[in-house]
């Protein structure tokens, strides 16, 4: 059998723009919580949340903003950040995710390669000075969050007519340009639709059984996918609460407001999980009220994944996996699915979308359990690249497939593993070797946090496995030779690490995905000083 799926539903999907859905939502749940901002004390119903939206989609009419327009948000996680997602997709025009943690050159790019129009933006975060930066890039049609900008934005829209714009609007229309994390070149524009999003979103919340009962904890960024759809529009398509536990990521905020606020959900990335379960009065925290949740970003360590469901009160918890070109998730694992599922694969095949396995030098479908690109089609896959259609030719094939780069098994049963990257692929002396594998292994070593395997070059073998890891307070330093004991006898000999690196951290991109072309890099300097 070949590895191919779809995904059958009886639920249909939403053929709709997302203002539409939210004013369905409001009418139903209109005195239900929409949205709290835990570091500012406030919150809104949806009733409130509708207004505010209402609010500030005339404030950008009165600035001639036009369907199509570009409107750009930067920012740490906020309520305006959110309030903008909604009011932009109100009136067509188009969202820009600039990234918080983008610098002058990078925010300059963006706002040319997108075509900007208007610029939403805090005035600082951590480090960064926002204002300056986007004086120096000369660009001067911008709103700051939490000043008289702001509030000028709102008072300006008091005429302005929304129903006329929205005889105008189509639920295919592109409401969300994101920029990919750019490991490679200058970020592209992964430009997507109401459709595409608010059904991602939808189907996201139906899987986990979202009601109006829940509320869900996002530390992760809104200005990603995880946070902006895998949260908010599952939560808005379902009338559940959006709860923002602070700006940027805090462990300790964020178990906080799970206990205060009585969260039933809770995402993050591994690394989120990782800090969470490592604070030292992680014990005092009330959890009680959770049930689910979602792991997603980057591979899942099984342990991690089994202290989650046991000591977070997670049971229902769900791993994800998808990219920006599909809006994000592609496959999930389901709540019926015993733990081996939960923890040892990404799920199967979302309702209404397909997946495939292809053999990478010949296009054609693997059999089940060999290894090869996953692919994805259906209505979550992007409208293109903004303005860069070789781009959008090369990772969407004449089929409408998307090619995701990423290296994966799908069983009889539809569920995929992915085993890495074609480009983490490790060829050591002529065997394959998928990081994930070796990674997952080392997991289990009493003495090792979190692990990333890279290959390094190697006169000899063409390359050689290094393991960068991250050990357990009070641990003995790892050796290599202390490595190829732990996997002796347990590890075929060209999978066991040559050499160890012992770290604090990894190299990341802001939404958690570890840059391994940057420990590559390192990596080399290192090997050429030892």
């Amino acid at each position: 059998m070949v590895s191919y799926a779809s995904g059958p539903s009886d639920v249909p999907l939403l053929g709709e723009t997302i203002g539409a859905n939210l004013a369905r939502t409001v009418a139903t749940f209109g005195d239900r919580e929409a949205l709290v901002d835990v570091s500012s004390g406030r919150r809104w119903t949806y009733t409130q949340f509708d207004a505010a939206v209402d609010d500030v989609a005339r404030g950008l009419l009165a600035r001639g903003i036009a369907k199509g327009d570009r409107v750009g948000i930067w920012a740490p996680n906020c309520a305006e950040w959110v309030i903008v997602q909604y009011a932009t997709a109100r009136i067509g025009a188009i969202l820009v995710n600039v990234n918080p943690a983008y610098r002058t050159h990078e925010l300059d790019y963006v706002v040319r390669q997108s075509g900007m129009r208007l610029l939403v933006s805090a005035v600082t975060f951590k480090t960064s000075d926002y204002r300056s930066m986007i004086a120096e890039i000369g660009f001067r049609e911008t709103v700051f969050i939490g000043t008289p900008d702001w509030d000028s934005l709102i008072a300006d829209g008091g005429g302005q007519d929304l129903g006329t714009r929205d005889a105008t609007l189509s639920f295919d229309d592109p409401i969300n340009i994101q920029y990919t994390s750019g490991t490679t070149g200058f970020p592209k524009g992964a430009t997507l639709s109401h459709h595409n999003i608010l059904n991602n979103g939808y189907f996201v919340g139906e899987l986990v059984g979202y009601t109006e009962q829940d509320r869900i904890c996002i530390p992760v960024p809104l200005y990603h996918c995880f946070g902006m759809v895998m949260g908010n529009l599952a939560a808005t398509s379902h009338g559940a609460t959006m709860v923002l536990p602070a700006p940027g990521f805090d462990p300790a905020a964020t178990l906080r407001a799970v206990a205060d606020e009585r969260c039933t959900s809770l995402y993050g990335v591994p690394t989120m999980f990782i800090a969470e379960l490592g604070l030292p009065d992680f014990g005092a925290y009330d959890l009680t009220s959770l049930r689910t949740g979602i792991m997603a970003g980057s591979p899942c360590p099984v342990e991690v994944m089994k202290r989650v469901v046991a000591e977070m009160n997670m049971s229902e918890v769900a791993i994800c996996y998808g990219m920006t070109e599909t809006s994000p998730v592609s496959t999930m694992t389901r709540r019926d699915d015993g733990l081996e599922r939960r923890t040892g694969t990404v799920g199967r095949v979302l309702p209404h979308l397909e997946s495939k396995v292809v053999d990478p030098a010949t296009g054609l479908v693997a059999e089940h359990g060999e290894p090869g690109e996953l692919c994805t089609r259906g209505y979550s896959v992007m409208l293109g690249y903004w303005d860069q259609p070789e781009a959008t030719a090369e990772a969407i094939d004449a089929a409408r497939w998307m090619h995701t780069g990423d290296l994966a098994t799908m069983d009889a049963d539809g569920y995929v593993n992915i085993v890495g990257r074609i480009k983490d692929l490790v060829i050591r002396g002529g065997e394959n070797v998928y990081p994930r594998e070796v990674e997952e292994f080392l997991y289990t070593h009493p003495d090792v946090v979190d692990v990333q395997v890279i290959g390094v070059p190697d006169e000899k073998y063409g390359e050689e496995l290094m393991a960068w890891v991250v050990l357990r307070p009070g641990a003995e330093p790892l050796t290599a030779q202390r490595v190829r004991e732990f996997c002796a006898g347990r590890l075929a000999h060209f999978k066991v690490p040559r050499y160890v690196h012992v770290v604090d951290g990894f190299p990341m991109t802001v939404t958690g995905k570890v840059r391994k072309v940057e420990m590559r890099e390192q990596a080399v300097d290192i090997l050429k000083n030892a």
